[in-house]
């Protein structure tokens, strides 16, 4: 490849606009690979912790007991809904508050709280996947039109035209094209593929709380029978 049409030569030749518009996508490109490899950490850690925690849960122990060794640690996932729970279900005990649907009420509603806060924190970043992924073609489009139109400007002053002086604006331009869509095309990847990940967390958090208000709920009506 001739040196005068290398990528890098034409980068540093383009006009200071096509370079800005080159330098944001580049940086939108690092923050974009930067969320991606901070959010498959979490996410892998977060089916790690709640396999761990099912585990425990459904070893057939005290659910006392199970809080008592789980509050002592960092929770996150299944172990802060479990223990959002629980704790609202001692805190209702411990108040007298004896009826049964009044009871069952304030834990799921201290579950759902819980279950909120947790997918929320499994969401954060995908916003800037999504945001990258959806506006980094238009941004490389209009470094594109800012490129040709510079060139057909240049062509225009000259009076004539050839190919070798038609290809630098161009090639200039359609640089700016292959940026976009290098930032837009892994975050886009990306997003849909932790957005599904989060959506099978949020259906795991669910099934779990409502195993959990089932088990709250069979130890309530043992409790009014004995």
């Amino acid at each position: 490849m001739n040196a005068d049409m290398s990528p890098l030569h034409l980068i540093l030749q383009a006009s200071v606009l096509a370079q800005i518009v080159l330098l944001l996508l580049v940086g939108a490109s690092v923050f974009s690979w930067a969320v991606i490899f901070s959010k498959r950490r979490l996410l892998a850690k977060a089916v790690k912790e709640a396999d761990q925690f099912e585990d425990r849960f459904w070893s057939g122990g005290n659910l006392a007991d199970l809080y008592e060794h789980q509050r002592r640690g960092e929770n996150r996932g299944l172990a802060a809904i479990f223990i959002a729970g629980y704790e609202e279900y001692t805190r209702q005990q411990t108040g007298g508050r004896g009826d049964h649907d009044d009871v069952i009420a304030a834990v799921q509603r201290q579950m759902r709280v819980a279950q909120v806060r947790e997918v929320e924190r499994l969401e954060g970043g995908l916003a800037l996947l999504a945001t990258i992924g959806s506006t980094s073609p238009y941004v490389g489009l209009f470094g594109t039109v800012w490129g040709i139109m510079n060139a057909f400007i240049s062509i225009g002053a000259m009076k004539q035209a050839s190919l070798a002086t038609v290809a630098p604006g161009i090639a200039e331009a359609l640089i700016a094209t292959a940026m976009g869509l290098f930032a837009a095309i892994p975050a886009v990847i990306a997003y849909n593929y932790f957005t599904r990940a989060v959506e099978r967390m949020e259906t795991r958090f669910h099934t779990f709380a409502e195993e959990m208000i089932g088990i709250i709920d069979r130890g309530l009506r043992h409790g009014q029978k004995s």
